[in-house]
């Protein structure tokens, strides 16, 4: 957190703000997801709520960027009104640290695709793992439970991942990101 610029906090901040405005409107989503198809209509959207820790992380390039971005985003979250209480800003920090660690197992030096799916796999499995003691999965059949699974680090993979790297894109395209180390390799991108 030493080498964080203002400007860094600034653009982190103003994208966890966003974001916790996102997930709390996609709460709805998850109701009717759950209805159509049970518990695991949840997993099949769950990527939506790790999108800040990657975007930000692949926008500003730091450490500590992904599990501050999301937490700051739980905490929003809360604020504005979110029915789950004050327990979504603990889920932000465990979602936050499992996409922290894969940024951290490249040490800050890689934002290729594969290390924001990785990053999108380590929230969902982060998330899972604590969702799993917290939301009574013990309780379902232990091959539900693995498709649950399965189909959250898919979720995890291709929403925060891959739709996390296309909105981190769309955002350098605009000009906004020049002084960022995404809109500098956007920069030497477009012109070489």
């Amino acid at each position: 957190m030493k080498s964080w610029r203002m400007k860094d906090i600034v653009v982190m901040a103003a994208l966890a703000v966003v974001f916790g405005i996102v997930y709390l409107l996609f709460l709805p989503v998850n109701v009717v997801m759950m209805g159509l198809v049970g518990p695991i209509g949840t997993d099949i959207i769950f990527g939506v709520w790790f999108l800040v820790s990657i975007v930000a992380a692949y926008i500003i390039q730091k450490p500590g960027i992904a599990l501050v971005s999301e937490t700051i985003a739980g905490i929003v979250e809360v604020l504005i009104g979110s029915s789950a209480g004050p327990i979504v800003i603990l889920t932000a920090i465990v979602q936050g640290l499992g996409a922290e660690a894969v940024f951290a197992m490249t040490r800050y030096r890689s934002y290729h695709v594969l290390v924001l799916m990785g990053a999108g796999i380590g929230a969902a499995i982060t998330s899972f793992i604590w969702g799993y003691f917290r939301g009574g999965f013990v309780a379902l059949d232990p091959a539900y439970v693995v498709l649950m699974l399965v189909v959250r680090i898919i979720s995890g993979a291709v929403i925060s991942g891959l739709i996390g790297k296309a909105i981190s894109e769309a955002l350098a395209k605009t000009g906004t990101l020049t002084s960022f180390p995404l809109g500098k390799t956007y920069r030497q991108r477009k012109a070489g």
